[in-house]
């Protein structure tokens, strides 16, 4: 069953957020813009209009700057503009529920799959790199390397 979502005004999620144990921190040089701090998590909110917007998504804070969470496929990694570091399960949790209640805070939809757990930022697998590309400009794969057998015209009695 759906439920409709009641979108708060900006200073209203301010104030919910506030409430909820977040640190509030004006940004330098602008006005109404704020960043969030919670569980080791940073974003950052903007007023659009009559709601929110989120200009810097939630990530972890790494070295003071916010981490985009990147999959590889095989292990999801905290990367920054300095250093890349293998998320934890600790990490992802504290993502997970940074977003969540800023979600709460701000009206926006919570999606079924993103309830489930930690979305990435960006999808790195290495059988899908370079796809987007046409089928001449693709680097060789390794496991297409090898031509296929060919059937001898020998038969077996």
């Amino acid at each position: 069953m759906s439920r409709q979502v009641q979108e708060r005004s900006f200073d209203d999620a301010v104030q919910w957020l506030r409430d909820h144990g977040f640190d509030i921190l004006e940004a330098p040089g602008t006005e109404k813009r704020v960043f969030l701090k919670k569980y080791g998590v940073s974003a950052a909110i903007q007023p659009d209009g009559d709601g929110v917007k989120v200009f810097a998504h939630p990530g972890y804070l790494i070295q003071g700057e916010i981490s985009k969470l990147v999959d590889r496929g095989y292990q999801k990694f905290l990367m920054t503009t300095k250093s890349e570091v293998p998320a934890t399960a600790d990490h992802l949790k504290a993502v997970h529920e940074f977003s969540e209640e800023l979600k709460e805070a701000t009206g926006m939809s919570s999606l079924y799959n993103e309830s489930l757990g930690t979305v990435s930022d960006s999808y790195h697998y290495d059988r899908v790199k370079d796809r987007d590309q046409a089928e001449a400009a693709r680097p060789k794969r390794p496991w297409k390397d090898t031509p296929a057998a060919k059937p001898s015209g020998k038969k077996r009695a």
